[in-house]
């Protein structure tokens, strides 16, 4: 594998409690997660689609070196994070990129998380069954 060195673009994907630090260096498409290839990686088929759905729609798949760092969550929050990093590195890359990007819905974070559970209940909103009698 080529040495990661030099100027990079940088992006931060967030989705859940996953948290993936993007860098996408000049070169022939080689994709690294956690010094893992994607493939050894992400196993699921799906997965993998979801990382590259954002390369796939700009057109730029063979034309950076991308190294992710990903850390928190499952598998499927991991890839979204990944995902909307790669979007928001890309985006630094090429300006020109947003209306794509942004249409593919890549740029926009998803905020949904797991809710607390609350006192009294037996998750977050499932309350104990009433009984009349």
């Amino acid at each position: 594998m080529a040495e990661l060195t030099g100027k990079y673009f940088e992006g931060v994907g967030r989705r859940k409690t996953s948290i993936a630090r993007v860098r996408l260096y000049p070169g022939e498409g080689a994709f690294v997660v956690n010094e893992k290839p994607l493939e050894q990686y992400f196993v699921r088929v799906a997965d993998m689609a979801t990382v590259q759905a954002a390369l796939a729609a700009t057109g730029m798949r063979d034309k950076y070196l991308i190294s992710v760092m990903v850390q928190g969550g499952g598998q499927a929050g991991q890839a979204d994070a990944v995902s909307h990093g790669v979007a928001r590195a890309l985006l630094k890359s090429d300006e020109a990129l947003q209306p794509v990007l942004r249409k593919g819905g890549f740029l926009t974070r998803d905020a949904r998380i797991k809710e607390r559970k609350k006192p009294g209940l037996k998750r977050a909103r499932k309350a104990q069954q009433y009984t009349k009698r």
